[in-house]
């Protein structure tokens, strides 16, 4: 499945290098298959690896995920409409990757440890601390960068995690829900209903005192440091929320990436415009077609049907994982496939999102598609974990991973 997935994104890539104008995407393609091979060595390397020696390991790899992310941080560069931030590594003016997404793969190792070493999940706010700790570390070094659509992926990623270790939906909603108070609290309505739900779920759930009040004063500063949130935001940032409220308003800048991505999706018809023949493509009309706007040059040479398969290759691959992860012989192992199942769901969710505007722009890459070397080097390594615990528990009909 990850082959085939990976066969379609190179032959995406390639197309995505044809235009009217050539540019240097034109063979952009050939790195990717180079990195292709760095992957397969990486997954092959992870397969050798045992569960317990990467249990062992998982602190020093977090630690050493961490730093790095301070290095980048110090002397981290950016690109692009992020060309402010520090996201990734440079060396003699090549950028070599962002450090954020091998950190999201120590994440989820570091988390899956600490989860599986207890003897019950999580019950009360107190005892998700910790969690909160091991994912709030990165997360907020990535926010610092900045880098929120990273930061969003290791949140979505705690939260699935914690829910596959058995917390309860009551104890992640009351968790949160400050981040729910922030987003609202640019609507004074919406705030105050979501402050009077908050109120009535509090008194159904019964939760001891002091974490009722410390959810209801979290809820309440959020909503008092929205606005000036709101201002600390880095231009492309504020630019890109605006965007997909109305990309209209500014439909040749801001609004310039989601207007072509639904023109190029909706353009390609039932059976698209045939490969490497689309217009938005080929007259660089689609903006950053080989990274974070791949997707749409799915939808505009292969039509409904073209994605209508690639959604299914990649729901497939989710499944697979959602089944490796509950066969696994052992709680760390399945905290493991299960983390890698939701990072990938992320990632699709909010690439796929923001191209159609379901979602704001936020610069994330879409899986074995979307050309970087860095994210698809993680991507391979967690495959190659989640094969090593799929060949452990000696079952059947993961061939297909």
């Amino acid at each position: 499945m990850v082959a085939t997935l990976a066969a379609c994104g190179l032959v995406t890539l390639y197309s995505a290098g044809q235009t009217d104008v050539p540019t240097f995407v034109t063979t952009i393609w050939q790195r990717q298959l180079i990195w292709l091979g760095v992957g397969a060595l990486a997954a092959f390397l992870m397969f050798g690896l045992s569960p317990r020696l990467l249990e062992w390991a998982t602190p020093y790899a977090y630690v050493v995920g961490v730093l790095v992310l301070l290095v980048t941080l110090a002397v981290g560069t950016g690109g692009g409409t992020a060309a402010s931030s520090k996201s990734w590594i440079t060396i003699g003016g090549v950028r070599m990757g962002q450090p954020a997404e091998l950190a999201k793969l120590a994440m989820i190792l570091m988390l899956a440890r600490w989860l599986a070493e207890r003897r019950a999940p999580p019950a009360t706010l107190r005892e998700l601390i910790p969690a909160c700790v091991i994912v709030g570390i990165p997360c907020g070094l990535v926010v610092l960068q900045p880098d929120l659509g990273s930061a969003i992926v290791f949140i979505a990623i705690m939260f699935a995690m914690l829910y596959w270790a058995g917390t309860k939906p009551s104890l992640l909603l009351l968790l949160g829900s400050p981040v729910i108070g922030l987003v609202l609290a640019f609507s004074t309505a919406a705030w105050g209903a979501w402050i009077i739900l908050l109120f009535g779920l509090l008194l159904w759930w019964r939760p001891y005192v002091w974490e009722g009040l410390t959810v209801m004063l979290a809820n309440i500063i959020m909503g008092v440091i929205a606005v000036p949130f709101w201002r600390r935001l880095a231009p492309y940032q504020q630019n890109r929320l605006l965007a997909f409220l109305n990309p209209e308003v500014d439909p040749r800048a801001t609004g310039w990436h989601v207007i072509q991505s639904k023109i190029a999706i909706g353009s390609g018809g039932l059976f698209g415009k045939g490969f490497t023949q689309g217009p938005q493509k080929r007259l660089a009309f689609l903006p950053a077609q080989h990274t974070d706007f791949i997707f749409p040059v799915v939808g505009e040479e292969l039509g409904f049907l073209g994605v209508v398969v690639a959604l299914a290759l990649f729901v497939v691959l989710i499944l697979v994982l959602l089944r490796v992860a509950r066969r696994a012989t052992d709680a760390y192992s399945s905290l493991c496939v299960f983390g890698v199942a939701s990072l990938l769901f992320t990632h699709i969710v909010e690439n796929v999102g923001m191209t159609v505007n379901l979602l704001p722009i936020t610069g994330i890459p879409l899986p074995f598609f979307s050309y970087g070397g860095s994210f698809l080097l993680a991507c391979s390594t967690a495959v190659g974990l989640s094969l090593r615990v799929a060949w452990e528990s000696r079952q059947s009909g993961y061939a297909e991973l």
